[in-house]
C-alpha cells in the first residue's frame, strides 16, 4: 500500500522486529533491516537540530539503548545524557570509559560552525569525532556501524587531498593541535569546509581498518542545507545571499525529520553493503551544480 503522509510530512515510524544478523542472507521486510531493537547506540550532538530529529527516529525505529553526548541536555527519548565537550580531549575519553563496550552503532553528530575559531572548527568536527570513534571502536560489535555527519561543502578535499592526508597521518591530539598552529593560515581561511573535507576524506580512510578488523562498517551523511539552529551560523559564515541562493537552487530548505531518515538508514543493518561512502543527501543540488543545471546569476 503506498505512503499516505504527504511528501513534506516527517518520516513515519519504522519496525521495531530485531533484525537479521548482518553477515547472513536478509530474512523477512525492509522493515527487519532498518530496526534498532536491541542495540546499543550512541549519538553525539542530540540536544538540537539533525540529533534531535535522529534522536526521535531511532526510539520510533526500536532503540531502548540510546546515549546522547552534547554539552546541553536533549530533551527527547534518549535513555541516557552524557555531558560531553567534543573539542576537549579529557571529556571525550570520560565519555567513552562511561559509555563502555559493545556498541553496535556510533553516529557522530556534533558540530559547529565556520564561525567560531578555526581551531575550535576542526577540534569538534574532526578531532573530536576521530578520537571517539577510535576509543569505542575496539569494543564495538561486529556488525555494527560509525556513521558521521559530513557535509557537501566538504566534496572539496579533491583540490588540497595532500595537505588533508598530512593532519589525518597525525594520530595524537597534541600533536594534530600543533599542526593546526602550523598551518594556522589554512585552517583560519575556511575552518568548516576543512573541517568536513577532513571528515569525508576520514570516512573512506578510516572505513578500512574499521571493517577488515573490526567488523563495522564507517560512512558519512552528507547533508545540503537543513533547517536547524545552525542555519543562523552559516548564514553569518557564507552569508545570506549565498545561503539563499543555495536553497533556492535545490529546490527549498530541508528538515532535520527528513535528514534524519537518511542518517538513521546508514546505521541500521539494511546499509550492510556500505561502507567507505560519503552519501550525498541535497536532493541534487550537488549533481545539478556538476552537470551545469543551476543559475548562477543570482550570485553577481
Amino acid at each position: 500500500m503506498p505512503d499516505p503522509s504527504p511528501p513534506n510530512s516527517p518520516p513515519g515510524p519504522l519496525s521495531s522486529t530485531d533484525p537479521s544478523p548482518p553477515n547472513s542472507p536478509p530474512a523477512g521486510g525492509l522493515g527487519d533491516l532498518v530496526s534498532y531493537a536491541g542495540k546499543k547506540v550512541v549519538l553525539t550532538g542530540g540536544a538540537s537540530g539533525l540529533g534531535a530529529a535522529a534522536v526521535e527516529l531511532l526510539a520510533r525505529s526500536g532503540c531502548t539503548d540510546l546515549t546522547v553526548l552534547d554539552v546541553k541536555e536533549p530533551t527527547g527519548p534518549a535513555t541516557r545524557f552524557i555531558p560531553a565537550d567534543m573539542s576537549d580531549p579529557d571529556s571525550i575519553d570520560a565519555a567513552a570509559a562511561e559509555i563502555g563496550g559493545g556498541v553496535d552503532v556510533l553516529f557522530n553528530n556534533a558540530g559547529v560552525a565556520g564561525v567560531h575559531a578555526g581551531d575550535f572548527v576542526l577540534r569538534v568536527n574532526y578531532l573530536g569525532l576521530r578520537r571517539l570513534s577510535e576509543s569505542l571502536l575496539p569494543t564495538m560489535n561486529s556488525g555494527g556501524a560509525i556513521v558521521n555527519t559530513a557535509s557537501i561543502i566538504g566534496a572539496g578535499w579533491r583540490d588540497r587531498l595532500d595537505v588533508i592526508n598530512e593532519l589525518i597521518a597525525i594520530e595524537g591530539w597534541d600533536e594534530a593541535v600543533e599542526w593546526m598552529s602550523e598551518h594556522s593560515e589554512l585552517v583560519e581561511a575556511a575552518p568548516y569546509d576543512l573541517s568536513k573535507e577532513l571528515v569525508q576524506v576520514w570516512t573512506m580512510h578510516s572505513s578500512h581498518r574499521s571493517l577488515t578488523r573490526f567488523g563495522v562498517r564507517t560512512n558519512s551523511l552528507c547533508p545540503g542545507v537543513l533547517d536547524t539552529p545552525l542555519i543562523v551560523d552559516f548564514r553569518r559564515q557564507a552569508t545570506e545571499k549565498v545561503i539563499d541562493w543555495a536553497i533556492e537552487q535545490s529546490g527549498g530548505i530541508i528538515s532535520p525529520e527528513h535528514m534524519a531518515a537518511p542518517l538513521v538508514f546508514l546505521g541500521a543493518d539494511a546499509a550492510a553493503a556500505l561502507n567507505g561512502a560519503n552519501v550525498v543527501a541535497d536532493r541534487g543540488f550537488s549533481a545539478w551544480m556538476t552537470t551545469d543545471h543551476v543559475d548562477y546569476s543570482a550570485l553577481a
